[in-house]
């Protein structure tokens, strides 16, 4: 149900200075690769779409944050560092031109990917705006305006407060408390529910300080520009995403700030819709790319 399914393959790329970058594989070896950049302290087990993959062509990717999963930590990372990991990860596997999908947190380090120029395209699913932004001033629930000063204000003690207190269990909690019916309806569904929480508890799996470092980059100022971004970004929101860190006003701003945005609110849809419009999303993804 909803496009999810066991890995059909499972891979560690070793990267230059030694660390390991776990990833999982669907769909037809040979199709056009989409990275898919998941949320927060999500595993790399939990994919989308793999009801559609074959029949649109597509090679999807799910990369571990370092951290996380089955990838090494790297404490001091930055989101530039991650573009740096990710261009390694393409020369490993021999990637031609790939898109990257990003959902939720997965966003920053999608988008920090568009502006170093790597992918073809880039779909942004339920993403995280950049919360720092002027233009958000006022919208943000006074919880998440608390946790941006912290982050930006008091990085380190803002990670270590985190490193400290994520588990899976509260990190499930977390998010179902959080949504909306009609996402609540996809998340603990029988075929849904199970494939999750898998990937969560992989995600915590060394401790959460990955989680932790997402989290504190996530939230503070991103290092990169949104206007120079020249490849295509579409930005997918569902209606009823009732989520407090995703953007506020469903992607306008975002979208404002980026020159070659293009926005998509689905009314009937929740924060879920990477799972319930997989085939929408990666269509777009695969004509906005030109492959």
């Amino acid at each position: 149900m909803h496009g999810v399914g066991e890995p059909e393959r499972l891979g560690e790329v070793r990267l230059p200075d030694g660390r390991n970058l776990g990833w999982a594989q669907w769909g037809p070896a040979d199709g056009v690769p989409v990275l898919f950049f998941s949320g927060a302290a999500m595993g790399r087990s939990l994919g989308f779409g793999a009801d559609v993959l074959a029949r649109l062509g597509v090679r999807l990717i799910s990369v571990d944050r370092p951290g996380l999963g089955a990838s090494s930590p790297s404490p001091e990372r930055t989101l530039n560092d991650w573009v740096m990991d990710i261009r390694h990860l393409a020369s490993a596997l021999a990637l031609p031109r790939f898109g990257i999908v990003g959902f939720s947190q997965g966003a920053p380090f999608a988008l920090a990917c568009a502006a170093a120029g790597l992918p073809s395209a880039v779909a942004v699913v339920s993403g995280q705006d950049d919360l720092n932004a002027s233009e958000l001033a006022g919208m943000l629930h006074p919880d998440v305006a608390g946790m941006v000063r912290r982050a930006v204000e008091e990085p380190a003690t803002f990670e270590a407060t985190f490193a400290g207190m994520g588990n899976a269990e509260v990190l499930w909690k977390l998010i179902t408390g959080t949504s909306s019916a009609v996402d609540l309806a996809v998340y603990t569904s029988p075929g849904f529910e199970p494939a999750y929480r898998r990937a969560l508890e992989e995600g915590v799996s060394q401790g959460a300080r990955g989680y932790a470092r997402d989290l504190t980059l996530a939230m503070g100022r991103w290092p990169f520009d949104l206007g120079r971004i020249q490849v295509p970004v579409a930005l997918w929101y569902g209606g009823h995403d009732t989520s407090i860190v995703h953007s506020p006003d469903h992607g306008a701003v975002l979208a404002r700030r980026i020159p070659t945005a293009s926005r998509h609110l689905l009314p009937e849809a929740g924060g879920s819709l990477l799972w319930t419009h997989a085939a929408d999303i990666l269509e777009s993804l695969l004509r906005s790319g030109r492959h």
